[in-house]
């Protein structure tokens, strides 16, 4: 098959690259590089069935050359960290707006199926124990920046159903749930990777809040494995699929991990949210995700430990160190 993936030279798309080109499909590469790297295509760049094109989604005059030759388009380009969403809303908003619906709107000339990829976050200051995807959304108020990422996703979310019912584009929404692994770097806030570096340099690990707030840490291969699942299931189109491992662990414990597992000696100093992101920032105290309809449909379930992904996290970042 041929595949599009927008964002392919991020994080995640370039593990889905390697991961479509492995099962044989052909895979072109639209991606700005804007919080991309060409590092991450490295293993594929030379590929016969690999094509990159720069570009970026939302104003790019190939995309619609692009989307009738693919049968199936992963949209993964998007604004991506809280550092990068707090300091640049209009580029959050905008990027994650229009580059859905410029997808989208192609795809209902082209009948090119699509996979939007959306976040944990549009479940907002819910405070269920674990989140379902038919619960309700609770994000904040608009004058708090830090919610522009989870209300633009939301409204990608909602485009997607739209041009469904109307234009019958087949479509499936995927919310990510803090997928990790190598190749993830910690310059737009993502905190395992930063967690890492800091720990490998002897650095203080910087734990912004109390620390107590939970996440689940998801590899990056468990990820692409739900990603392809879904795509070969004609059952998933017109419906939501959160992804991500359901076993919680505060951001305290996680440092402590970090430290136990790279042999650092560093230690952990606790930030202030406002002194990390400005006065008004609101975290998600707890983030777990309730998987039983993925599980259900296609039998993933995740496989890699949390000690497995700080293992490797930290094989990745001395190999990028080593290169520099």
């Amino acid at each position: 098959m041929k595949y599009l993936v927008t964002g392919g030279a991020g994080f995640i798309g370039s593990h889905l690259t390697e991961a479509l080109l492995a099962a044989d499909h052909e895979v072109t590469v639209l991606d700005n590089l804007s919080t991309g790297s060409t590092a991450n295509m490295a293993t594929v760049i030379d590929h016969p069935r690999f094509r990159f094109v720069l570009g970026a989604v939302e104003d790019s005059h190939d995309l619609g050359t692009l989307m009738v030759w693919a049968d199936t388009v992963f949209h993964l380009a998007a604004a991506v960290g809280v550092d990068l969403v707090v300091k640049n809303p209009v580029h959050t908003i905008e990027t994650n707006v229009h580059g859905t619906e410029q997808v989208l709107r192609y795809a209902a000339l082209t009948s090119t199926k699509v996979v939007i990829a959306s976040t944990s976050e549009v479940y907002g200051k819910a405070t269920s124990p674990v989140f379902r995807e038919t619960d309700d959304l609770l994000i904040g108020p608009p004058t708090h920046y830090r919610w522009s990422y989870a209300a633009s996703k939301a409204l990608d979310e909602y485009l997607a159903f739209a041009y469904h019912k109307e234009k019958d584009v087949r479509t499936v929404i995927v919310r990510f749930f803090n997928t990790v692994g190598p190749r993830q770097t910690g310059r737009y806030g993502m905190v395992l990777p930063r967690f890492v570096t800091q720990a490998l340099a002897g650095e203080p690990l910087r734990v912004f809040g109390d620390g107590e707030q939970s996440r689940c840490f998801c590899h990056v291969h468990d990820t692409v494995r739900a990603l392809l699942a879904l795509d070969a299931a004609p059952a998933a189109e017109a419906q939501i699929f959160n992804i991500g491992t359901t076993v919680p662990i505060s951001i305290n414990e996680l440092a402590a991990r970090v430290i136990e597992l790279t042999g650092s000696s560093s230690d952990i100093v606790h930030i202030p949210y406002s002194e990390a992101y400005g006065p008004g920032f609101e975290d998600m105290h707890r983030r777990v995700p309730d998987t039983t309809k993925l599980q259900a449909l296609t039998g993933w379930r995740p496989e890699k430990t949390l000690a497995e992904i700080i293992s490797e996290v930290k094989h990745s970042i001395e190999q990028r160190a080593e290169s520099e």
